[in-house]
């Protein structure tokens, strides 16, 4: 299986300078501030009209990762407005107040859709990572988690992901390692059987999200990935 290579856009250049890098998929956000959060739909309508790399959109509305019933509703909407702008997919995730997954509100977010979605980084501040991994393989039309191990990033929790992928292989195929990702992490991540990548400040000059995406540097992410899935180490 090659690797897949995700790249943080924040408007229609992003996703276009992306693609030509080599990226397979964009996570297309509207602000980094408080970590991403939702763009207006006619920004997903901007990106689609200038690319065909494959598009899933935040769906956050606020810092945190706690909603309610009313949020909930607005988020339902939101989401569909960005599926008939043109996005392929969502990304989302959501913990109740104990810090656990909240099946309810992502089910019924992911409702009877046929599309396909990520659980971001929320899963890292679970209170029980376990428990947590548990319950995300339990929720409808979701092919990916964007994990970095622990909710410092992927310098501490590399081990983490790495341990988890070996010891399950579900968890290792759901895997899509991002947040703090660097280029000598990918060996370790790839053997272990990690197979999707996922990049923001990286794809950057100065690594700054006041630049826009350098094509140049998506690129060399895009060899790299390739190299190490393709051939890990000890294979």
């Amino acid at each position: 299986m090659a690797g897949l290579l995700e790249v943080v856009a924040l408007h229609a250049e992003d996703a276009q300078r992306a693609a030509e890098g080599g990226a397979d998929r964009v996570e297309l956000v509207g602000s980094m501030r408080e970590g991403g959060l939702s763009p207006e739909p006619s920004l997903v309508e901007s990106v689609r009209q200038t690319t065909s790399v494959q598009l899933r959109v935040m769906l956050r509305l606020r810092g945190g990762f706690g909603t309610d019933g009313g949020e909930a509703t607005r988020l339902k909407g939101l989401a569909s407005a960005y599926l008939d702008a043109g996005a392929d997919g969502i990304v989302m995730g959501f913990l109740n107040g104990h810090s656990q997954i909240d099946l309810e509100v992502c089910t019924e977010l992911a409702g009877d859709g046929d599309w396909p979605w990520t659980f971001h980084r929320a899963i890292d501040s679970a209170l029980d990572g376990h428990q947590a991994w548990r319950d995300v393989r339990t929720l409808p039309g979701l092919d990916q988690v964007l994990t970095g191990g622990s909710a410092r990033g992927m310098k501490w929790g590399l081990d983490d992901l790495v341990s988890r992928a070996r010891s399950d292989r579900g968890v290792g195929a759901l895997i899509m390692a991002g947040g703090g990702l660097a280029p000598e992490h990918i060996p370790w991540l790839a053997q272990a059987g990690i197979r999707a990548f996922h990049i923001g400040t990286p794809a950057r000059p100065q690594r700054s999200y006041t630049s826009s995406v350098d094509a140049a540097l998506v690129r060399s992410w895009r060899r790299l990935v390739d190299a190490e899935v393709r051939h890990p180490p000890g294979t």
